[in-house]
């Protein structure tokens, strides 16, 4: 993993960032479902004053090039612990490789763990074997098994995402 560049700053999104934003998730799944400008405006407003989440931004020359969003949900097993969920990881194409993105998800697993969560999970696609590397190179572990269901005509990603 290479150091990430001097000029690379992560910090929480705020209501200036929804175009950044969208660019982004458009990397991420550009085959994505459509939703009208209004519903996603209003869906990140919700986003930023949902308790427990963040959505996180690195900046690349004060230019947003990858995000993800931490979600800490209260728990009443393992003493009380909280636990995180990262979801929605994506770093622009021309900026992968250069440790911006392993900045990014360091900073969102330190803020987990200081908030007091007992462990951090992510999902990645089955097939996404440089997802796997990127995440295993952070210290994650394939430890359990994931399942989802999607609501009918929610179709599941064709990179296996």
């Amino acid at each position: 993993m290479q150091r990430p560049p001097d000029n690379v700053h992560v910090r929480s999104a705020s209501k200036g960032d929804f175009d950044a934003l969208c660019t982004l998730y458009h990397e991420l799944n550009s085959e994505d479902l459509p939703a009208t400008d209004a519903l996603q405006r209003q869906t990140f407003a919700d986003m930023l004053q949902h308790p427990g989440l963040t959505i996180l931004l690195a900046e690349r020359d004060s230019t947003p090039v990858a995000t993800c969003t931490l979600v800490v949900i209260p728990n009443l097993t393992r003493g009380c612990a909280s636990y995180a969920l990262i979801e929605n990881v994506v770093t622009r194409t021309k900026h992968r490789g250069l440790g911006i993105g392993h900045r990014l998800m360091q900073t969102a697993i330190k803020k987990a763990f200081e908030l007091g969560c007992f462990k951090v999970m992510l999902m990645s696609g089955s097939t996404n074997r440089d997802a796997h590397r990127f995440y295993e190179s952070l210290g994650f572990q394939t430890t359990k098994t994931g399942f989802e269901i999607r609501a009918p005509g929610v179709p599941t990603r064709k990179s296996g995402n």
